[in-house]
């Protein structure tokens, strides 16, 4: 009977290297802040998470709103634009331009609260 060769677990170097280092390092803890960084640091995320929140609302609001905009004006699918029905461009084209541009304006106004 022949002898089957010798399995071998292949790993990436890296990935050798990323779990010893993670065992040098000892227990990973949770860094402790100074009482005021604390404090500043929990207004901060209060505040952007209020702001994110309205992003996210306005962003549902457009989606949401996509469809009632073709339920109120059927007239929609009747005007063609290069032959395509503009209802079908206007789900096509505003949905993605839309949320670029509130995660644009979500990002700026939480750059804007960490700047004060």
């Amino acid at each position: 009977m022949p002898q089957r060769p010798k399995r071998v677990a292949v790993t990436s170097p890296q990935t050798r290297l990323a779990h010893l280092r993670g065992r040098a390092r000892g227990r990973w803890r949770v860094p402790r802040l100074d009482p005021e960084d604390a404090e500043r640091a929990e207004r901060l995320y209060r505040l952007q998470r209020r702001q994110g929140l309205l992003a996210l609302v306005a962003g549902a609001a457009a989606l949401v709103g996509l469809p009632l905009v073709f339920a109120a004006w059927p007239v929609l699918d009747e005007v063609r634009v290069w032959s395509i029905p503009l209802s079908w461009l206007m789900l096509a084209v505003l949905p993605y331009p839309t949320m670029a541009a509130l995660a644009f304006w979500q990002l700026y106004r939480a750059e804007r609260i960490e700047r004060r």
